[in-house]
């Protein structure tokens, strides 16, 4: 007889529950092969609040300025959540019950990052026309803006453009695999290929770099994983030069800060060619440790990783991670079944 393996399962670092209850806050995390967006937050009585629901292909997570609404990027559409509760009130264990209120329905764009736009709006990175785009009614969507070294809007691949750092609902930097033209052409240049354009001026700030991912603005510096060698860094877009920070063991996707911490997306490398020959492999022999599904807490000060929630069972990859700051532990309404039917919200 063999052991089966969980479905399912979530550890954490010992400390973690002390962590996350001195933030203030709590965490969101989405997984596209897990098809679902998690919340982890705290009970009452300080144990572990875990919830989650079901969308096609969760990806990125956008966070309001007020943290009241989150925007969900999935396989065809996007999803407005906003708090049902009013600001005070609880139900049950939960002072956040997200209550999906707008969709837009956008075709399969292949969409990265995500957030709030300047005029309320969603905003994201669609990898599949390597572009920055928004909604617009009667459309699928439209395209806002490219990087110069793709010559048309086209439903193609070229460069994996995939993260997207916005500075007053605006779109100030992305990452791309590669400065690739051609279709599929990133995938010849995973290694050091990867480069952070300034939107704003259309330069490459810096280049070099492995499968760069989640570029953040915290504080005046641009933060950024270079995935393909598992380093959480900084970006100096004067120089370009990065400045690697803590090593993340696991292929690294999604960043959030909370306060002086630094929440780092995990994922396990898949059995394929987009994560295969990459120098992280190197990286996590070196230093004698298998790639981890999960989170990482990270002191930006130190580079220590103080805390951590590790996922093993049918989950291997994560893509998005989000801080709610003041709220405790959150709950969401899905799109599937009765609770959707019964849950309504009414301004009065």
């Amino acid at each position: 007889m063999t052991d089966k393996q969980p479905a399912f399962e979530l550890t954490t670092s010992r400390g973690f529950n002390t962590w996350l209850a001195s933030t203030g806050g709590s965490l969101a995390f989405s997984t596209y092969q897990g098809n679902k967006i998690f919340f982890i937050g705290l009970k009452p009585d300080s144990s572990l609040s875990v919830f989650e629901r079901s969308f096609p292909r969760a990806m990125g997570i956008g966070l309001s300025q007020d943290a009241r609404s989150i925007l969900l990027a999935t396989q065809v559409q996007i999803y407005r959540f906003d708090n049902a509760l009013p600001s005070g009130e609880k139900q049950g264990d939960f002072d956040a019950v997200f209550l999906p209120n707008q969709s837009w329905i956008t075709g399969d764009l292949d969409i990265h990052d995500i957030g709030f736009g300047a005029d309320g709006g969603p905003l994201f990175a669609s990898t599949l026309f390597n572009c920055i785009g928004t909604v617009v009614e009667g459309y699928n969507f439209r395209p806002a803006w490219k990087p110069d070294f793709i010559d048309h809007f086209v439903p193609e691949d070229r460069c994996h453009l995939n993260g997207m750092a916005l500075q007053s609902g605006q779109a100030r930097y992305v990452t791309c695999v590669s400065r690739s033209n051609a279709a599929d052409g990133w995938r010849d240049r995973r290694h050091d290929g990867g480069v952070v354009v300034d939107v704003t001026t259309g330069d490459v700030v810096a280049k070099g770099l492995s499968m760069p991912h989640s570029p953040r603005l915290r504080d005046g510096k641009l933060w950024i994983v270079n995935s393909g060698r598992g380093d959480l860094g900084v970006i100096d877009p004067a120089t370009g030069h990065f400045e690697p920070v803590a090593f993340c063991p696991g292929y690294a996707r999604g960043l959030a800060f909370a306060g002086e911490f630094a929440v780092v997306g995990l994922s396990r490398a898949r059995k394929n060619r987009t994560f295969d020959g990459l120098d992280l492999q190197t990286a996590l022999n070196e230093r004698d440790v298998e790639a981890r599904c999960g989170l990482s807490i990270v002191n930006t000060t130190t580079g220590a990783a103080t805390d951590w929630i590790r996922i093993d069972g049918i989950i291997d990859e994560l893509y998005d991670v989000a801080f709610l700051p003041g709220i405790r532990a959150a709950s969401a309404v899905g799109i599937v079944g009765p609770e959707i039917q019964r849950t309504i919200s009414v301004k009065q």
